[in-house]
């Protein structure tokens, strides 16, 4: 084991700020590990500084003097991963107009680090592997095995071994990434590491601006070590700067800073049901919303079929009502579905589907082309939700003046499936 000495050298020398006994354990696991070949596996939620420990086992390696090179799994688009990491020849594929080396071509005798590996595709996972095993790999459109003498450094911020378990991430694989693994602890595991990264960055802050810095009392203090921070050490850097400009006040208390501190989300309501206590659903806000959308659709096209039925059974009659009573299933009053006589002297004058008293006279007005209107408008609708969909991803675009990887985090989906669907709605 190293002494603290030697850990507290290490902090210094890649500006890691904390005494916390899990970040010293994952520093102490780094150092260990940099001497040899072997093979990393980084975890912690996002922003909790995983990319930092990639340069500590690199730098303390014999590959020192080697290149580094940190890739994004989840920043480059699937369809261009494989040439982007192995490589190209010339018309292996449309655009590729001249051979090109990729990153482990690159990289021999150095160091690589792929962050956000649980994004990538399965078909690039099995090449990754065989890099892993065997040290060869094959450029896209080529049938040449080469070999590469690279080190493998990656990090996720999700559940592999969930992945592995739902077929989105090869077993093998995610073994052969383990062999060592090094836990990154997020923030409010870290105690009072919190306030001296608080302070930390309103001193730089305060250097930059010439201010002058903040100081939080006692009460400021615990109220800080007790804020989740499911953001990490970037959401405690943006409070941390928004405190040291807006704040005329240097001397901080506890409801001072509460007021920098965001509360908790209001979540929208659950409209599925099937995970039980302490498991975890998979639904994120934005797919539960398409969720209720498409059911709104789905409701509204069984409402068309049940008007058109009843046009051309020539009136609404209580065996066309009995096949669509789910749509009456939420009405506060019951329906009654009994057949019953019309009424000459309703005032309808257009068919109302919750209604059984209207006659057929009384759905006469729509002829066949108000017919077709309601066959076409339910192809329209089909559409919505894509729309929809389209003038968000515009939105967040030009909020973020076109920087997919923010506009991305805005939306809630990675840059990879933002990607997709740019192409997807030919969005320029």
């Amino acid at each position: 084991m190293f002494s603290a000495a030697e850990i507290q050298s290490v902090k210094q020398r890649f500006g890691i700020i904390g005494n916390s006994p899990l970040l010293n354990h994952a520093i102490s696991v780094a150092m260990q590990a940099s001497p040899t070949d072997m093979t990393v596996l980084i975890t912690g939620e996002s922003g909790s500084g995983k990319e930092s420990f990639s340069k500590i086992i690199h730098s303390l390696s014999a590959r020192k003097h080697g290149k580094f090179i940190a890739i994004n799994c989840g920043a480059i688009p699937e369809g261009t991963i494989d040439s982007e990491l192995f490589g190209h020849e010339k018309g292996s594929f449309t655009g590729a107009h001249e051979a090109r080396k990729g990153y482990f071509e690159v990289t021999d005798g150095g160091s690589i680090f792929l962050d956000e590996i649980g994004e990538m595709p399965l078909g690039t996972q099995a090449r990754l592997l065989r890099v892993l095993e065997n040290g060869e790999f094959i450029k896209v459109g080529s049938s040449k095995v080469q070999k590469t003498n690279v080190r493998v450094i990656a990090a996720t911020n999700v559940n592999l071994i969930r992945a592995v378990e739902k077929g989105k991430f090869r077993e093998d694989l995610y073994y052969r990434l383990n062999t060592v693994p090094i836990y990154v602890p997020p923030l409010r595991e870290r105690g009072e590491d919190v306030v001296l990264l608080f302070r930390k960055f309103t001193s730089d802050f305060s250097e930059k601006y010439n201010v002058k810095p903040i100081s939080l009392n006692e009460d400021a203090k615990k109220l800080l070590m007790r804020f989740p921070f499911p953001g990490n050490i970037r959401q405690l850097k943006n409070i941390a700067e928004q405190i040291s400009l807006l704040e005329q006040e240097r001397d901080v208390d506890g409801p001072t800073l509460s007021k920098y501190l965001p509360t908790a989300q209001a979540r929208l309501p659950a409209v599925f049901t099937g995970a039980t206590s302490g498991e975890s659903s998979d639904f994120s806000e934005r797919e539960i919303l398409y969720k209720v959308l498409f059911d709104m659709k789905k409701d509204m096209n069984e409402l068309k079929k049940l008007v058109l039925e009843s046009y051309q059974s020539g009136g609404l009659n209580s065996s066309i009502i009995n096949k669509h009573q789910n749509l009456f299933e939420d009405l506060e009053s019951p329906i009654s579905f009994e057949e019953k006589p019309a009424s000459s002297t309703s005032s309808v004058n257009m068919p109302i589907v919750l209604d059984p008293q209207s006659s057929k006279d009384e759905i006469e007005d729509y002829d066949d082309e108000n017919i077709e209107d309601i066959i076409h408008e339910e192809d329209d609708n089909s559409l919505s939700l894509e729309k929809k969909e389209k003038e968000m991803i515009l939105k967040a675009l030009r909020k973020h003046n076109n920087k997919r990887k923010y506009a991305a985090n805005d939306l809630g989906i990675s840059e990879r499936t933002l990607y997709r669907k740019i192409k997807q709605y030919d969005i320029e």
